[in-house]
């Protein structure tokens, strides 16, 4: 009995981990995020790596365990969340390719703690880390939560762990952002911020495409014809 309550809580905390991930990939973000806090010192770049992990954490897990009924009470879809989230995405990465060929460092003073605290939620936890694309996984997997109370209760626990290994490898991948891409050099990291947003780009119109093709489905499917001469076949009919 022991061995399958643990086997079911590590299979749990395996999908959450699997599932978040590589959709998050904070790898392919860490230059980005170096960019985008150029203007920082080392120990302000730190304390934002650690805004936006605790910022991370805090959104996935509201995400698995309310999402689903959050949007539910909104009655909002999770294609219109794709649909709102992508055109976020590809505003930032369309920003992003068209910014300056090198990050502006600013000699100015310190920012506010408020200003840092804001700017470690929007944009760097959401979207640029946290997306629609990983919200949309995250409902996903707390979507019929288990009835029975201990193994809601073990389910629960196992998410929890899944995210926090999850943010703990965004954490690592952001505080040593600058350790990842000092090996590239100046031109290869510009190289590498210029094609990760164009992959953002892309990622941001797919999930725009993904949102907008379920809901097109559904109004298809859901149409129901007034008269037997405006039917039209079913694909596995033609």
């Amino acid at each position: 009995m022991l061995l399958e309550h643990i086997h079911y809580f590590a299979g749990i905390v395996f999908i959450a981990v699997a599932a978040l991930l590589p959709i998050i990939d904070p790898f392919a973000g860490a230059p980005i995020y170096l960019a985008m806090t150029s203007g920082l010192s080392p120990e302000e770049r730190a304390r934002t790596a650690k805004l936006v992990a605790l910022n991370s954490f805090v959104l996935l897990l509201a995400s698995i365990l309310i999402g689903a009924y959050v949007l539910d009470f909104f009655g909002v879809s999770i294609p219109a969340v794709q649909v709102a989230g992508g055109i976020v995405v590809c505003a930032l990465a369309w920003s992003l390719l068209n910014g300056p060929t090198t990050p502006e460092v600013s000699a100015a003073a310190t920012p506010a703690p408020d200003s840092l605290t804001q700017r470690a939620f929007y944009p760097l936890t959401m979207p640029l880390t946290v997306g629609p694309g990983s919200i949309s996984v995250a409902i996903t997997l707390g979507a019929n939560p288990p009835r029975d109370l201990r193994a809601l209760l073990t389910t629960t626990l196992a998410h929890v762990v899944g995210v926090l290994i999850t943010v703990l490898a965004i954490y690592l991948c952001y505080r040593y952002a600058d350790r990842l891409v000092s090996r590239l050099g100046k031109t290869g990291t510009q190289i590498m911020i210029r094609l990760t947003a164009f992959i953002l780009l892309a990622i941001g119109t797919q999930i725009i495409w993904n949102g907008a093709r379920t809901m097109l489905d559904g109004v298809i499917h859901s149409g129901t014809p007034t008269t037997p001469s405006m039917s039209v076949p079913a694909a596995s009919e033609r």
